[in-house]
């Protein structure tokens, strides 16, 4: 099952188990920790008194009480001191315990906070990576969805290259629109006030645009007789037409078997729900979402225009009118195919994901 970055309030959340970011006495404090045992109620704390605490790196489960979780797991984050203390690993084994709890625990879902990023003074970029990283490797060997509820409008990206790399990109694209927009409301006036200003401003652009003289270009030429044109090769009607009568089912699983991937390696880089795919493939008139075709054109490593083709194929284009358009158009042009990166990116600018629950 997929993984997915959410906003949210954790206590609120509708999962099998929601995860503690709790002290080693297990007893309760501030922040997540407070807010989870408010909800639950006292029967949590007491349950809690008789687990005798928790070690930093390790996981304990209690049943959830007055929350909608069936149980809080709890695990106790590291305290930063400067990345040289093991807090990584530590990190790290939060989840890894907490997930190998859930699934001891017969649970299908699980959220988790932003394990030790708060009071504890992990930087946020670094504890979304190691989260991120411990949660989708244990993915890829078991069904289970995976949710990291962030808080608020709390930012853990803007010091990663590749957020900044897409948000200067998408400046560019919208600064070059605002210009060209600008040029033509320049031209359509003056055509309406004054014909040789107007001449002389297309000219201008002209040049600009090719970096040389374009008065040359109204001058008649005389052109070179042209070589006799190659004889046009006959269209292969077969496979114009295949290509013509294949929808976006069978464009996947061909793409699958030329990529040389099973099923599973397929959508689980695509993160994208099993029971979804079983529909995608089992049904050719299946119409997904745009963000699941563009989740797999990520997981197969497509190019731009084997993307378009895709996106084609259900109904779907690439517009740089869109600022999700153009992260994706970014990300493959610079063959980014991490899903998670890209979804972490396209989180933090508040867009839909790829992949996870959509259809």
């Amino acid at each position: 099952m997929p993984f997915e970055i959410v906003r949210n309030d954790i206590t609120t959340m509708k999962v099998d188990a929601i995860v503690n970011a709790a002290n080693r006495s297990l007893l309760g404090g501030g922040g997540v920790d407070g807010a989870i045992h408010r909800a639950a109620g006292p029967e949590l704390l007491a349950e809690c008194r008789t687990l005798g605490g928790c070690e930093t790196g390790e996981a304990k489960i209690t049943k959830g009480y007055r929350l909608p979780a069936r149980y809080v797991i709890h695990t106790v984050g590291p305290i930063w001191h400067g990345g040289h203390n093991g807090e990584k690993e530590l990190l790290s084994a939060c989840y890894r315990h907490s997930l190998e709890l859930a699934v001891e625990n017969g649970c299908q879902s699980i959220a988790f906070p932003m394990i030790s990023a708060g009071a504890y003074g992990y930087p946020g970029d670094q504890a979304m990576a190691a989260a991120v990283e411990t949660i989708t490797g244990f993915l890829m060997n078991h069904d289970l969805m995976v949710y990291l509820v962030v808080f608020g409008r709390d930012s853990f990206l803007n010091s990663k290259k590749l957020f900044r790399d897409v948000k200067e990109y998408i400046d560019d694209v919208y600064a070059e629109s605002r210009i060209r927009r600008r040029r033509e409301n320049i031209r359509e006036n003056l055509w309406h006030s004054d014909e040789k200003a107007a001449l002389d401003y297309d000219m201008e652009i002209c040049e600009s645009l090719m970096g040389t003289s374009c008065s040359d270009a109204a001058e008649p030429k005389v052109q070179a007789s042209a070589p006799a044109p190659a004889p046009a090769l006959a269209p292969d009607w077969d496979e114009i037409l295949k290509q013509t009568d294949e929808g976006f089912s069978q464009a996947l699983i061909r793409l699958i078997d030329e990529r040389g991937m099973t099923d599973a390696q397929c959508y689980k880089r695509a993160n994208v729900d099993r029971k979804l795919f079983s529909k995608i493939h089992s049904n050719p008139a299946y119409k997904p979402s745009k963000p699941t075709v563009l989740a797999f054109a990520v997981a197969l490593e497509l190019t731009l225009p084997e993307t378009k083709s895709l996106l084609k194929k259900a109904g779907f284009a690439l517009t740089r009118s869109s600022k999700f358009d153009l992260v994706l158009e970014y990300c493959i042009k610079h063959r980014i195919y991490n899903i998670y990166d890209i979804n972490e990116v396209l989180f933090e600018l508040d867009m839909p994901l790829l992949g996870s629950g959509m259809g």
